[in-house]
């Protein structure tokens, strides 16, 4: 034989075993991690819980340091509803005692949660400060504020999440005395200032902000979304031919979608907030109005209660709070939740499901589903349906019963 042909096949030979061992050692090895979809869809799967691997959930880096300390601390990730063409947040009644500076730990943790479901915009119905006292001086109205910047508003922006408001009562309220002046004239100036300091932009597209941040348009994507000064309960004329001339514009009826934020609800629902004056003066005639232009929900917070119902072909989203005082829904011994809800929009479902609701109890971060709530409420301006039960669903007992307290025009 050749002593080169030899030696070749020798070395040859040699290479061919070092290249088989290290194949069969990269078999024996873990399979390496394989991630699919956006870096956004990424991001908010990403959260594991595996009682075999690890004792915390991990966090994806992506998430602001907040956000990867909550979730790290919990002994499972909450939820995370399917997505849709648009997912919104909806918070409400964020604050304390009058005057109050803290916010409640339920507040800090819901905020810093916020990311985690990634939405495309947060919305809040109102009460966000602790103001509607005569007492309050401009130097603690300022702190109040600064106070809501740090927790709230700041850590929305570091985050990159646009954040829709309305103003509540404790915000900047808009009751007037008997000389039809403003009766805290003070906390609505310091309220404007605050939100019309470039630095607080709240990172909306808006359409119509003149009379911002009391009465106020803007856009996300395809939905167009209307905030009015519901912190009291009657809307002035001028502002209500504001109301109705922006929701008839261009840019509201060739939206795919239409919603409002108000303050106070168009129905009572709360103990405690089921009398005149608690809920919008005229609820009838203003929700005839929002039908005629197709708005589709109408988001409030006030009552300190979570309901998800609907009047009509109005969807009312009743948003429970995050801060001080939760309260119990009408004739109900339920559990007073703090509530988080996740809407997620689907614009080519059919109309009754256009958004779907993911709620949490921000305290347990456990879902509350229709089911573990009332058929309907029975406040005292008219029944409030749940919104998965139609009148045709209701049974002859339900609506006698119905019938017996409110009578039958407030029951139909």
């Amino acid at each position: 034989m050749n002593w080169k042909r030899l030696g070749l096949l020798i070395i040859l030979g040699l290479l061919s075993g070092i290249v088989f061992a290290y194949a069969h050692a990269a078999m024996q090895g873990p399979a390496p991690t394989v991630t699919t979809g956006t870096p956004t869809e990424t991001a908010a799967t990403e959260v594991v819980d595996s009682a075999a691997d690890a004792d915390q959930i991990t966090a994806p880096a992506e998430l602001p340091a907040a956000t990867q300390t909550l979730l790290a601390s919990l002994d499972q990730a909450p939820f995370q509803p399917e997505r849709g063409d648009l997912r919104i947040v909806a918070i409400s009644d964020l604050n304390g005692a009058y005057g109050s500076t803290d916010y409640d730990p339920d507040v800090d943790k819901a905020i810093a949660l916020l990311p985690f479901w990634q939405p495309d915009l947060v919305v809040a119905g109102g009460d966000m400060v602790a103001g509607q006292s005569p007492s309050l001086t401009t130097a603690q109205i300022q702190a109040m504020w600064a106070a809501f910047d740090d927790h709230v508003r700041a850590p929305l922006d570091v985050a990159g999440i646009p954040f829709g408001f309305t103003i509540g009562n404790h915000d900047a309220s808009g009751a007037r005395g008997a000389n039809g002046q403003f009766s805290f004239q003070q906390e609505r100036d310091l309220a404007t200032a605050y939100w019309q300091t470039p630095e607080h932009d709240p990172g909306v597209e808006f359409i119509d902000r003149t009379d911002y941040p009391f009465f106020y348009t803007f856009r996300q994507g395809d939905a167009f979304l209307m905030a009015w000064d519901g912190s009291t309960h009657q809307i002035p004329a001028d502002k209500l031919a504001w109301v109705e001339q922006s929701l008839a514009s261009e840019a509201a009826q060739s939206a795919r979608l239409r919603i409002l934020v108000s303050h106070l609800p168009l129905y009572a629902v709360a103990e405690g907030r089921n009398t005149p004056g608690e809920v919008m003066a005229n609820a009838d005639q203003l929700r005839a109005m929002l039908e005629k232009y197709d708005v589709h929900t109408y988001i409030s917070g006030h009552h300190h209660a979570y309901y998800p119902g609907h009047r009509g072909n109005l969807q009312l989203l009743h948003m429970g709070i995050i801060g001080s005082g939760p309260r119990a829904l009408i004739d109900s011994d339920l559990p007073k939740w703090k509530a988080v809800t996740v809407l997620d929009v689907d614009y080519d479902a059919a109309a009754g499901e256009l958004i779907r609701y993911t709620t949490y109890d921000i305290q347990t971060l456990e879902r509350i589903e229709y089911g573990q709530l009332p058929r309907y409420l029975t406040g005292h301006n008219g029944m409030v349906l749940r919104r998965d039960v139609a009148m045709a669903d209701l049974s002859a007992a339900e609506k006698s019963a119905c019938e017996a307290k409110l009578g039958t025009a407030l029951c139909r």
